[in-house]
């Protein structure tokens, strides 16, 4: 007895779980009209014919009447002959009018269900997404010289004066509680004349300098810097389908808008937030070289700060080229005709966009990506118009600035 009570235990026990499964298992039955049910509906395990049946008559209210003295046995077969017994059976099982959703109730429900159906669904690029990516990068491949090995024939870099006391220290008192420390920091090593900042292997010969006469120092080699930039991208639009289908009058509105934009962002790909400076191929560039060059505080100071955000958020290649695009198709610019195909053109590729970063990202926080670059492109927006300010304002002082920046920077008329 005593070696058999131990074992039966667990026997028992194991007899109880599977009784439960069973009846886990087993088919449940509506308690209307016996078919199978689905579930509890309005208070009451039915099935789906049932429940429909009882939301349509409490919501058309009918007096229906039984023939045959209200006494009909509902089922399976006969459960349309009588419509009076069979609703005086499901308010009998429970069924309640008050659970009924109305209209709008169910409206909202179904399509609560839908999006998340659509957001457990993978999200996968489109064919034609594909398509406008791979049109992207190609043309970025083209006409982005991301090494700069051609870009040979430029005026030296002139660091050979140092005026950026007065620029650092300006700088300081309008920054010092406005930007990260980092920041801070990786500007400062330019602020000298034995700047780690190179312009190449060339060196920059007293004859050549002509430091003297010049305002502005640096200003002949950056001017040469942005005219090699702003011919890769009047290129690389030219490349894409949906540029060429413009008019000429358009074309020109959307560059001469979106080429400092396009300009920033390509300068991004090249920046190294650990330094602050911007490494391209054989030469390096800080921003006390643009100060040198002419260029304010007010311009320079929220432009470094977008270059750290920019850069911290790592996009890859496809993230930069889209975010180029979605610059330059903008419809609000000076001088544009036909901003809705150009509107209906940066709504697409902000779709493309927003598509790619789910699709290919793997971040639980990838849903911000989006709005946080959508963010630097409106912070660019907003410095444009003073770049542009700021370059006629250059070539009024010390007139070396390009026919090229001059005719990209001057305004629409």
């Amino acid at each position: 007895m005593d070696n058999q009570g131990p074992k039966d235990l667990p026997q028992h026990h194991e007899v109880e779980e599977n009784s439960e499964n069973e009846e886990e298992d087993e088919p449940k039955v509506c308690q209307v009209c016996g078919d199978r049910a689905t579930g509890y509906h309005f208070n009451a395990m039915t099935c789906e014919g049932c429940k429909g049946f009882f939301r349509r008559a409490m919501k058309r209210p009918v007096n229906f009447s039984c023939p045959f003295r209200g006494v009909c046995i509902i089922t399976k077969n006969n459960r349309r002959q009588c419509q009076a017994c069979r609703l005086q059976k499901c308010r009998s099982i429970g069924m309640l009018k008050e659970l009924i959703m109305s209209d709008e109730e169910l409206g909202q429900r179904r399509r609560l269900l839908e999006r998340r159906r659509k957001r457990a669904e993978p999200v996968i690029l489109s064919t034609q997404q594909e398509a406008v990516i791979q049109e992207l990068l190609n043309a970025q491949k083209k006409t982005f010289d991301i090494s700069f090995v051609h870009f040979t024939h430029f005026r030296p870099i002139d660091r050979t004066l140092a005026p950026m006391q007065q620029y650092r220290q300006t700088c300081q008192e309008t920054t010092t509680n406005t930007w990260p420390s980092d920041i801070q920091e990786a500007s400062l090593p330019c602020s000298s004349s034995s700047s780690p900042c190179s312009s190449s292997s060339q060196e920059v010969k007293p004859e050549d300098s002509c430091g003297k006469d010049r305002a502005f120092t640096t200003l002949p080699h950056i001017a040469d810097l942005s005219t090699y930039m702003i011919q890769q991208i009047i290129s690389f639009a030219k490349m894409l389908s949906s540029f060429k289908e413009l008019s000429i009058e358009d074309q020109i509105s959307l560059l001469k808008g979106a080429t400092f934009e396009l300009c920033q962002i390509r300068f991004n790909m090249l920046f190294n937030e650990s330094s602050g400076m911007w490494e391209c191929g054989p030469l390096t560039y800080c921003m006390d070289d643009a100060a040198r060059a002419g260029f304010q505080p007010h311009l320079l100071d929220p432009l470094m700060k977008f270059h750290y955000t920019l850069r911290r958020l790592h996009l890859d290649d496809s993230e930069y080229v889209l975010m180029q695009a979605i610059a330059l198709f903008s419809p609000d610019r000076p001088g544009v005709t036909d901003s809705k195909t150009i509107d209906q053109l940066q709504e697409m590729l902000a779709l493309t966009l927003k598509t790619y970063i789910e699709s290919k990202r793997t971040s639980p926080k990838k849903h911000l990506l989006y709005p946080k670059i959508m963010g630097c492109l409106t912070e660019m927006r907003s410095m444009n118009e003073e770049y542009t300010k700021q370059v006629l304002q250059i070539q009024d002082i010390q007139p070396e600035v390009p026919p090229l920046m001059l005719e990209v920077f001057s305004k629409i008329t």
